[in-house]
Order: structure tokens, then C-alpha cells, then sequence
């Protein structure tokens, strides 16, 4: 019965994941994406034109770069999403992608202090130029480190048994299910919010809170096919690892990056010191 729930699980998940990663998603996506930001920029004038009137919304409009933001915080939504997808496959590379995430929401803090910018005088840029240099150099430095971790990965299996492999990914594509009902429920609260107070929650944070608990939940799951120390310790430090840019997401700016970059070192060392002792073992091929 268990095996039958997890089959149909499965099926599931990967009608949704291929869908979301076909070709077409992708051209409807941009599509979206271009004519979202192009409406921003037309509202954004009219506004400042004074030829509408946006109510509550006014003070966003106002700024000629708000455009920007909301586009870049749409891509990034739909980032946070393909991390859903990436679970089943490795948590290594899910833990990867948390990365890019981090450094595309530094990116876009980047873009947010530049739309604070109402005047190109220099007296009135120095703390938002500062801003964006230490977002972007932040930014920066994780694409870096995260490039060179993804070449450094040498990747295992969990179990030789292929009928507990199988039933490992399946309960990771079950949880990643139960991740996409959370990231829904999340983004209609916010839209809620949205629409009713005027103010975007931008709740990053709060899904990265539930990917905490998720990664706990893969490494209890792994502890029934595995007790070996070093990949427990790998999957355990991971949880951390998210922990800490949940962490990094709540923080005033320099810190944030401060923390995200640190972090991003961590799983380096942990990368590469895993691998030292990998080295040892048999299996080299596709880590779950």
C-alpha cells in the first residue's frame, strides 16, 4: 500500500515538474515577465504624471525604478519555486540553489537601494551606493564559492539497495509536494496582504523556515537507510547551512551579507572535506 501512495506520489510530482520545466512554461514565463515590467513603467509614469491615482500605492509608483523591483521580485518567486523541484533530485544541489537564491535576493536588495535613489546628486548617493556595492560584492562572492562547490562535488549514493533508493527519492518528491502546498498557501497570504494593506511581505524568509524543517525531515528519513557518520554529517550540516540564511534573510544589511558569504564558505570546507573521505568509498555517481 505504502510503495502504491508513493508510486502515485511520484507520478505526480514529475507531471508537475516537467511541466514547469518545459520549454513552453519557460517562453510564458519570460513573456510574463516582460510585459509585467513594461505595465510597471507605464503605471509608474502615469502616476508621476499625476494622470492616475494609485491610493495606497502611490508612494511605490512614484519612484520611475519601482518597475525593476517588482519584476526582479516575480523572478525570484519563481526562483523560490524551481527550488521545490530540485529537492528530489540532490540535496546538495538543493542546498545549492538556497545559495543562488540568497544571491539573487542580494541582487535585488542591490536594485532596491537604487530605487531609493530619487535624485543623481552625489550628496544625496554616498549610503545607498555603499548599499549597493556591499549587495553586490555580496552577491558576488556566493556565485563565486557556490560555482567552484558545485565542481568539487563528488556525489554518492545513499543506499546500494535500488528499492531503497527508490523509496528515499520518492519520500523527498512526497515532502517537495507538501513544500509546493506551503509555497501556494504562503504566496496567497501575501497577495492577500497585498491587496488589502498595500504592503508586499516579500516572505522569503518564512519559506526558508519551512525548508528548515524539510531538511530535518530528509535527514530523519535518511537515518533509515544509513547510519554512516560522515554523510549524516553532511545532511545534518546542510539543515544548518539553511538555518543560517533564514538567519542571514532576517538581518540589517552588512550582516545579512556577512552571514550569507560566511555560510557559503562553510558548505565549501564541507564539500571539500567530504569529498576527502569519499574518495574511500565505491560509488561515485548520482548523489540523493
Amino acid at each position: 500500500m505504502k510503495n502504491l501512495v508513493l508510486d502515485k506520489v511520484s507520478k505526480i510530482f514529475d507531471f508537475i515538474k516537467n511541466y514547469w520545466e518545459s520549454q513552453r512554461m519557460n517562453r510564458l514565463i519570460s513573456f510574463t515577465l516582460v510585459i509585467v515590467f513594461i505595465i510597471s513603467v507605464i503605471i509608474s509614469y502615469l502616476d508621476r504624471a499625476n494622470h492616475i491615482k494609485l491610493g495606497k500605492w502611490d508612494e511605490f509608483f512614484a519612484n520611475p525604478f519601482f518597475a525593476i523591483e517588482i519584476s526582479f521580485t516575480l523572478l525570484l518567486i519563481l526562483e523560490l519555486l524551481s527550488l521545490i523541484f530540485v529537492l528530489p533530485k540532490s540535496v546538495a544541489r538543493s542546498v545549492g540553489k538556497q545559495f543562488e537564491l540568497l544571491s539573487l535576493i542580494f541582487i535585488r536588495s542591490g536594485f532596491k537601494e537604487f530605487s531609493h535613489i530619487k535624485e543623481f546628486q552625489w550628496d544625496a548617493l554616498p549610503q545607498e551606493v555603499i548599499n549597493m556595492f556591499v549587495y553586490a560584492f555580496g552577491a558576488l562572492f556566493i556565485f563565486v564559492i557556490i560555482g567552484f562547490t558545485y565542481r568539487l562535488q563528488m556525489h554518492s549514493k545513499l543506499t546500494e539497495k535500488e528499492d531503497d533508493e527508490k523509496t528515499f527519492v520518492q519520500s523527498k518528491k512526497l515532502l517537495a509536494l507538501f513544500l509546493l502546498v506551503a509555497f501556494l498557501i504562503i504566496g496567497i497570504y501575501d497577495t492577500y496582504t497585498l491587496f488589502t494593506t498595500g504592503d508586499y511581505l516579500h516572505s522569503f524568509d518564512k519559506f526558508y523556515t519551512v525548508l528548515i524543517f524539510s531538511d530535518i525531515i530528509i535527514v530523519l528519513i535518511a537515518l533509515r537507510y544509513t547510519m554512516n557518520y560522515y554523510r549524516i554529517f553532511r545532511y545534518s550540516a546542510f539543515v544548518l547551512a539553511t538555518i543560517f540564511i533564514r538567519i542571514s534573510l532576517s538581518t540589517e544589511i552588512y550582516l545579512n551579507v556577512i552571514i550569507g558569504v560566511g555560510t557559503a564558505m562553510f558548505v565549501y570546507l564541507l564539500t571539500f572535506t567530504y569529498n576527502y573521505f569519499l574518495k574511500n568509498l565505491p560509488a561515485k555517481i548520482i548523489d540523493k
